[in-house]
């Protein structure tokens, strides 16, 4: 018998679990819609493996059940010295192509291509990851056969068996979801409240008082957040606007309730709303009603170019609902973030409903990422369609938003999902890098609502379904920054768009979740159905915002 360990787990291993597990990660090397680094590929990969082995394990079990011929013990040595010789032929040939992959992507993206993905960092990090995943996996069949033993004197051997199963999952399930995963919860909600109490040392409280935060604001400095001041004290200047329109212009307004500055959502839309009647927000000819990310931040290529196109005449207004990042606040408090946008919207449309309709702004909703699904479930259509609002931009409106997604079902035949057309494009338009907001025929309604996302954006196109099938955005015609190379693969290609999703922001502007502000100007424009800029002074903007 061997001692060296090494070898005698190699000899525990399931051949055709070893088969399928090199299968699937040849296959998690190919590329997905966002470049992924060698650490990054390394974590992908060993998932992948995991769950290779798991289903060649289970087709094992299931040949065994069905007691189907399994061969001499001579011909399953020799199987596993072909499998070896075979998982290491297809390991070499697709980590020989992955950095070939990995910049057809990058090459879409203008980004510089890599010459290497490290091939043997990306093994170490997957041999790492398969063997702790196979433990832990050896461990939950451990405590299932403990019960199972515990338990079959007294039932029948099968009753056992799946009594033996449900108790290890709801141990392990446990575990992993009240133990570890509140665990970890509570560090990131640590780390996030920790960075946004941080004073940023080049951020200073305005003076001016018709600022929020300033000595005279009815909402303090210090309760911003850190994503509040940043937000209140960014963006162009009037001084700024002027000298770029060549004419005179106004000074923004912006307003934010951060989390520290009342307890309730209900109480930080209130206070929003007194502030903003402070500053002479409804005395804009523009208001905006501005769902910020999970951490409370506000984007500044789609804020700042909309104070360009109104020359400072327009007023925008945010909330805070969380510290966390969008993804976690998704998945720990997916309701929050909605009443908070719902919060707000009644304060401020309540508020301007009952103003003179010739004596008030025109209002517009705008959300990012979490922020686009909390704006769309913050009012009902049938509730304002006695006064409705002018428009709303949603930016890359995750994959699990409404109407969003009603919408994109029902997209017209022959449009693709990551550019759809609906009906007469009338009510909604989606566009995405190039402007396809011009529809030929097409007349815009009463409200004009404009979706801006890109075919590359996991945030907006994840789909679950896509472990058993490909998902729609894989069909022709794909979208300009979707890799030809890229393909479909069970299993794999969701754990790809998983990690796509935890990566997303990590493109440059204009590709994957960054959005970019030349895609705003041409969104803003239409959603304003602003008329007085020419194509010339048009892209003489963008040109100003790709040297920012």
């Amino acid at each position: 018998m061997t001692r060296n360990p090494a070898i005698r787990l190699w000899q525990t291993l399931s051949t055709g679990g070893l088969l399928v597990a090199t299968v699937f990660f040849a296959a998690s090397l190919t590329p997905s819609l966002i470049p992924r680094s060698h650490i990054t590929q390394g974590i992908l990969s060993g998932f992948a493996c995991a769950a290779g082995y798991g289903v060649g394990v289970a087709g094992f079990w299931l040949w065994r059940y069905l007691e189907l011929p399994r061969g001499s013990t001579r011909l399953v040595r020799r199987a596993r010295i072909a499998a070896t010789i075979i998982c290491l032929a297809i390991a070499f040939v697709f980590l020989w192509r992955a950095t070939a992959w990995q910049n057809s992507i990058r090459n879409l993206m203008g980004m510089t291509p890599v010459e290497s993905i490290y091939p043997f960092t990306v093994g170490q990090l997957t041999l790492a990851i398969l063997i702790v995943l196979i433990a832990l996996a050896r461990l939950f069949r451990l405590t299932w056969r403990a019960v199972t033993t515990r338990l079959r004197p007294f039932i029948p051997r099968r009753i056992a068996n799946v009594i033996g199963i449900a108790v290890a999952a709801v141990l392990f399930i446990g575990i992993g979801n009240g133990v570890l995963l509140r665990y970890a919860l509570h560090i990131a909600e640590g780390s996030f409240r920790t960075l946004d109490s941080l004073m940023e040392p080049d951020v200073s409280q305005p003076a001016d008082p018709a600022k929020t935060g300033s000595a005279a604001s009815l909402i303090s400095w210090d309760d911003l957040g850190r994503a509040g001041r940043n937000f209140i004290s960014s963006g162009p200047s009037q001084k700024d606007i002027e000298t770029f329109l060549g004419r005179k212009a106004l000074a923004p307004i912006r307003v934010y309730a951060g989390l520290g500055s009342a307890d309730a959502p209900q109480a930080r839309a209130k206070l929003a709303l007194a502030e903003l009647k402070r500053v002479g927000g409804f005395e804009r000819s523009a208001l905006i009603i501005a769902t910020p990310t999970g951490t409370g931040w506000m984007d500044p290529a789609a804020v700042d170019t909309l104070d360009y196109l109104e020359g400072g005449d327009v007023a925008t207004v945010a909330i805070q609902y969380s510290y966390l990042a969008s993804w976690l606040s998704l998945l720990v408090e997916p309701e929050y973030g909605g009443e908070a946008a719902r919060a707000l919207f009644s304060e401020v449309y309540g508020y301007w409903t009952n103003l003179p309709k010739d004596h008030r702004p025109k209002l517009y909703l705008y959300g990012l990422s979490l922020g686009a699904m909390n704006s769309q479930r913050s009012n009902e259509l049938f509730e304002v369609l006695a006064d409705p609002y002018q428009g709303a931009l949603w930016a890359g409106p995750p994959f699990s938003s409404q109407p969003w997604g009603s919408i994109t079902r029902q997209r017209n035949p022959g449009s693709p999902v990551w550019l759809p057309r609906f009906r007469d494009g009338s009510y909604v338009r989606f566009t995405s890098q190039t402007d396809a907001l011009a529809i030929p025929g097409a007349h815009w309604g009463p409200m004009r609502i404009v979706y801006l996302q890109y075919a590359s954006d996991p945030i907006v196109f994840f789909d679950a379904l896509s472990i058993y099938r490909p998902p729609a955005w894989m069909h022709q015609p794909r979208g300009p920054d979707v890799s030809p190379a890229l393909r479909w693969y069970p299993i794999v290609s969701f754990l790809q768009s998983l990690v796509d999703m935890a990566i997303a922001t990590t493109t440059p502007a204009g590709y994957g979740h960054v959005y970019a502000p030349q895609h705003y100007i041409d969104a803003w424009l239409e959603v304003l159905g602003a008329k007085d800029w020419s194509a010339p002074e048009i892209a003489r903007l963008k040109q100003h915002f790709a040297k920012l």
